[in-house]
């Protein structure tokens, strides 16, 4: 790593041990910043969102700066409370010893983000660590430049160095960076390069948060009314043409109903400007393009390398073993599976690593709990397509290959703090019983537990 990034990471180390970031009201001081200059900077963030992935305004204004924006307002209002200290119980056996939780600080935190929602990925963690009292080094994906820069830009404005940067560069610079020692560690991408940022955490035991992606399920059942079913999956599916996380990945939907819910999907499925875009690069074009072969293309499937798009697809006829199947498409495509029984589905998503998304179309409550107690996920969303994440009360995260870790809402403040436990006692009383000596004492002792103990 350059003298210059490393010097960066010394200053951030010296700044958080000045002890400045422990005040609440400099947290909330950086947020309100941090709040204006995203208010400031929104058709700078557009534009380049609209550069690197062909982002339409609204959605790109919805997901990328109002949701943001709406995140800091919830810590403005809460963090006093959510870093006050908390008591907990304490046994009467430590009477007069009270006991309570601190959330303190990490450190110098490193997030590292992703391409696909490169303004939302970045501010969310961002906001819990400013909340939490760490400095924060922020890598941005290289893979969307326009919004590497932009990012880094609001944040040379906004905070010093020594508080909050961004280091930009390549796949090398991450690994150089990951050679370092930081308190916390949150990435989020895809699960090789997760495992690469896991091994590098180890060196230095480090914790980290992990929010990788997965291939969702979607499960539709044969009561469900087709036509909300269909709005509802082709709107979360076909945003950002598919290159999100939580986007459902496949369809499994009962036999006798496949061939209806076909055609409402392709119904639903227009010209609507939401589902306007690009894919990010040469790569993954060339990617998803594969997974449209030896497949029957059931709508879309056009293709134009040159402005690197491919019209939103629904595709049937794939087995488990077609290349649609074999990694998470992050991308326009959808497969659609029938399946016979219930049981028949949920054994299809049990054979292979957990996701971190699953949904349920279903009016029957005891399907639901079923597919609910027999499937491992990281959230479950049940008739409708991205609320688990949109809810700021829930937590947000994975479970296996999926990630580790979670956050939204107060989990991020959690995620970005030590919850320090401390027990305090008094000298005002000091029963001899605490200090048995005899053997008629210990015994005496042993009595007592085992007679409290029935309550």
């Amino acid at each position: 790593m350059d003298t210059q990034e490393q010097e960066i990471i010394k200053n951030q180390q010296q700044f958080f041990t000045s002890g400045t970031t422990k005040s609440i009201l400099f947290r909330k001081e950086q947020l309100k910043k941090l709040k204006q200059a995203i208010i400031n900077h929104e058709q700078e963030i557009l534009d380049a969102l609209h550069s690197d992935l062909g982002k339409p305004a609204f959605s790109a204004y919805l997901s990328e700066i109002y949701y943001c924006v709406q995140e800091i307002n919830i810590y403005l209002k809460n963090l006093a409370s959510w870093a006050r200290p908390q008591r907990v119980k304490t046994s009467w056996l430590l009477f007069p010893a009270h006991s309570y939780i601190i959330q303190e600080p990490l450190g110098v935190t490193l997030i590292i983000a992703p391409w696909n929602y490169p303004f939302q990925l970045t501010f969310m963690p961002l906001i819990g660590s400013i909340a939490a009292g760490n400095c924060t080094i922020i890598k941005p994906s290289e893979v969307a430049p326009a919004c590497s820069r932009v990012l880094a830009h609001i944040i040379q404005k906004t905070f010093d160095p020594a508080y909050i940067t961004v280091i930009q560069g390549d796949a090398m610079t991450a690994q150089a960076l990951l050679q370092e020692k930081f308190d916390y560690i949150f990435f989020t991408g895809g699960t090789e390069i997760g495992k690469k940022v896991m091994t590098a955490a180890a060196q230095h035991l480090t914790p980290l948060t992990l929010e990788l992606g997965g291939k969702n399920p979607c499960i539709v059942t044969h009561d469900a009314p087709l036509d909300i079913t269909a709005k509802r999956i082709i709107r979360a599916k076909f945003s950002n043409l598919g290159q999100s996380c939580i986007a459902p990945n496949y369809i499994l939907v009962d036999a006798i109903i496949k061939q209806d819910l076909i055609l409402e999907l392709k119904k639903q499925l227009t010209n609507d400007v939401e589902h306007a875009g690009k894919i990010i690069n040469q790569k993954h074009f060339e990617r998803l393009t594969r997974m449209l072969q030896n497949c029957t293309i059931v709508t879309g499937g056009v293709t134009d390398a040159s402005k690197l798009i491919i019209q939103p697809t629904i595709i049937d006829g794939v087995s488990k073993d077609h290349p649609s199947m074999q990694e998470e498409i992050f991308g326009p495509i959808l497969p659609v599976i029938s399946y016979e029984t219930v049981d028949q589905a949920i054994k299809f998503i049990n054979t292979d690593h957990k996701p971190l998304a699953l949904y349920i179309f279903s009016q029957d409550k005891q399907v639901q709990q079923k597919i609910l107690q027999q499937t491992s996920s990281g959230g479950v969303c049940i008739n409708d397509v991205g609320l688990q994440v949109a809810n700021s009360n829930l937590p947000f995260g994975g479970v296996e290959f999926s990630g580790f870790g979670a956050y939204h809402g107060k989990k991020t403040f959690e995620t970005f703090s030590h919850g320090k436990p401390v027990a305090c006692n008094s000298f005002w009383f000091d029963f001899s019983l605490k200090y048995p000596s005899s053997a008629w004492a210990k015994r005496l002792v042993k009595k007592l537990l085992n007679f409290f103990n029935f309550f």
